[in-house]
């Protein structure tokens, strides 16, 4: 039974991989401020696996993204030093799959999982699972958020595991692990108080950036926003523009402001 998921056409058989221009890829669309700077495009069976490695100011990543062969599109997207861990995690695999002996519906798991993997990274968490079903067997690469989000997930076919995995290793060779991103330290947190609310702002620093959290606190309640800080020059100009607009218009007079 060849190892495909998804209820694919057998007749496209091996992987191949083939350096691709970004304009190739289906659906591709550059995000403002971010920069393209290798891709790579792995043919196996009926699927295609796009792998950018991307750059923004917030440091270097990789974006995997997987197109059916009815044109169904899913991605993941991974830090450089997640996408090593995973190259590790695809050999151990590898292993593992080369030793499995045929596809035995009696002893197969109620799940279907032969065998899963975790991986953390800030706020992001991948499970990694080989699983098997009437179509063949694949590996199941889901990333979730903390605190909701969506799922995100590709399947790749057991058989191409090792070819993905040296996809993974050639770009990584060329653009190494760090995750890059900024190194300075944060500024402190301040303080105000208006009347009888407290205000906090905080800088800190996650998987997609800095950014200030605005909490308002005050008897039983408390609220935040969280501002990133691209956009916090942006804010800085509205809300100047609005505290010039409202000291204009108290120096005006009664009479004046009434014309």
């Amino acid at each position: 039974m060849a190892d495909r998921e998804g209820g694919e056409d057998s007749s496209q058989q091996g992987q191949t991989t083939y350096e691709v221009s970004p304009s190739d890829m289906p659906g591709w669309q550059q995000q403002v401020g971010e920069q393209e700077l290798a891709t790579k495009m792995l043919q196996i069976q009926s699927k295609r696996f796009y792998i950018d490695v991307k750059q923004n100011r917030r440091g270097r990543f990789m974006k995997v993204a997987e197109i059916g062969a009815d044109g169904r599109r899913n991605q993941v997207f991974l830090a450089l030093s997640t996408a090593a861990e995973f190259r590790d995690h695809l050999s151990l695999f590898s292993d593992f799959y080369a030793n499995l002996g045929p596809p035995n519906p009696d002893t197969l798991p109620e799940d279907g999982k032969l065998k899963s993997e975790t991986m953390v990274k800030d706020n992001r968490r991948y499970y990694l699972d080989l699983k098997e079903n009437s179509r063949g067997r694949f590996l199941r690469v889901s990333q979730t958020i903390a605190r909701g989000g969506p799922r995100c997930q590709i399947a790749i076919p057991a058989q191409g595991m090792i070819e993905f995995r040296d996809a993974l290793q050639e770009l990584l060779d060329e653009f190494g692990t760090d995750d890059g991103g900024y190194k300075g330290e944060l500024p402190e947190g301040r303080h105000m108080r208006v009347e009888n609310k407290n205000f906090y702002f905080d800088i800190g620093q996650n998987n997609r950036g800095i950014y200030m959290r605005i909490s308002e606190v005050k008897t039983n309640f408390r609220t935040a926003i969280t501002i990133p800080e691209k956009s916090w020059s942006r804010f800085r100009d509205i809300f100047a523009d609005y505290v010039d607009k409202m000291k204009d218009g108290g120096e005006k007079g009664p009479s004046e402001s009434n014309k």
